[in-house]
């Protein structure tokens, strides 16, 4: 279940109730306020509460009365423009109550953004329910070998079932335990009258992290693009992932300027070093670069090498090694001033072909795009590594 009885009847007398307002709202927010939209297998997030708009926003940077310019292309230049800048604070203007229930685990991951205002449910005062989650079998992986907060390989067959097995059997072991040491019902009604029960505090001890819990979560527009930008990403926790796609979907309904804004220059943009734009600039203007990488050997040592092409790329003995190698120059095989783009597939692919665009149209620079393989990006890649 994933609101209890009288959660459902908050829900239809909250919306069910009018309230005449002189304040700003956005209709398409307003469809969805108080309804769970579900996450996972019981969890949900509604939103609860909001404050402001676009409107705002262009207000607040214009330190104006009234809702300042009159366009609503001006609207989104100018919020395009905070954006582009990094200008947040008229972006903290906005604010946005939700109300989650998500797996603890993926409260201890949430929690680490410490920049909203949090009320969770306790466990001292109130009994859990029986809700714990259990992984979908397409999520079921093994630990990534090169990544120690990663997963890898799906598990498939009798190994993903002894999985699926174990997880429930754990759980509902927990829960019979948590159970029998309260002795007492939902209603606070004793089981045994003739066993006392253990504190509600002492007795949850032995829950697992993979029970609900929930928490109100209020925080501002700044502060939840930036979480979003972190946890919508795809080198995120699936499960905290499919949090922040969630939320990003009421980000659309609720400021559509904004949201546009968030993923042209944040979700979707990439941040190159300084030395990496600076070899991107000499071969726009036509000139010849010969990078130096650090290739590895199978001994796990470096050596300098030339423009590594393709053909080097395979033969390097395993994904680990190739990982090292993303954005390359060479001329091998292939006309002058050649720009080879390895375009990411799990971060932002649009960044290659993009790059790759502007290239030919600006210098008319040949430009082959080769897409980088599954398993390309490490966790701390953003579109182009460093050089």
């Amino acid at each position: 279940m994933r609101l209890t009885p009288e959660q459902q009847d908050e829900v239809a007398a909250q919306r069910g109730e009018a309230r005449p307002t002189r304040r700003a709202t956005v209709p398409a927010l307003e469809e969805i306020l108080y309804e769970p939209l579900p996450v996972l297998d019981h969890g949900f997030i509604r939103v609860i509460d909001y404050m402001g708009e676009d409107a705002a926003i262009v207000q607040a940077a214009r330190v104006s009365y009234g809702r300042g310019t009159r366009r609503v292309s001006e609207d989104q230049g100018l919020i395009n423009y905070l954006m582009r800048h990094r200008h947040t604070t008229p972006f903290e203007m906005c604010e946005i109550k939700y109300h989650v229930k998500l797996p603890i685990f993926v409260a201890r991951q949430w929690i680490r953004h410490r920049t909203a205002n949090v009320n969770e449910y306790s466990a001292r005062y109130s009994i859990l329910d029986n809700e714990f989650y259990v992984p979908a079998p397409e999520h079921l992986a093994a630990q990534a070998t090169t990544n120690r907060q990663g997963r890898e390989e799906v598990l498939e067959g009798a190994a993903a079932q002894r999985v699926l097995d174990l997880l429930r059997r754990d759980a509902e072991r927990a829960y019979a335990g948590y159970a029998e040491l309260l002795n007492e019902d939902a209603t606070g009604t004793p089981i045994d009258p003739a066993l006392p029960g253990l504190a509600r505090e002492l007795a949850r001890i032995n829950l697992t992290l993979g029970f609900y819990t929930q928490w109100y979560w209020k925080t501002d527009l700044h502060n939840l693009m930036h979480f979003l930008s972190l946890r919508a990403d795809p080198h995120a926790q699936y499960e905290i992932r499919a949090y922040a796609e969630a939320m990003l979907a009421t980000l659309a309904r609720w400021v559509p300027m904004t949201h546009a804004a968030f993923l042209e220059y944040r979700m979707n943009a990439a941040l190159m070093s300084a030395k990496g734009l600076a070899v991107v600039r000499r071969l726009l203007a036509g000139e010849t670069v010969m990078l130096p990488p650090r290739v590895a050997r199978a001994d796990g040592g470096a050596r300098a090498a030339g423009a590594v092409t393709e053909p080097m790329l395979r033969r390097l003995p395993s994904r680990r090694h190739r990982r090292r190698v993303r954005f390359r120059a060479s001329r091998e095989s292939r006309p002058p001033h050649h720009l080879i783009i390895l375009v990411g597939y799990r971060h932002e692919p649009n960044f290659g072909h993009s790059l790759g665009r502007q290239a030919q149209a600006l210098h008319r620079l040949p430009c082959v795009l080769r897409d980088a393989p599954k398993s390309a990006l490490s966790m701390r890649d953003r579109g182009v590594s460093s050089f």
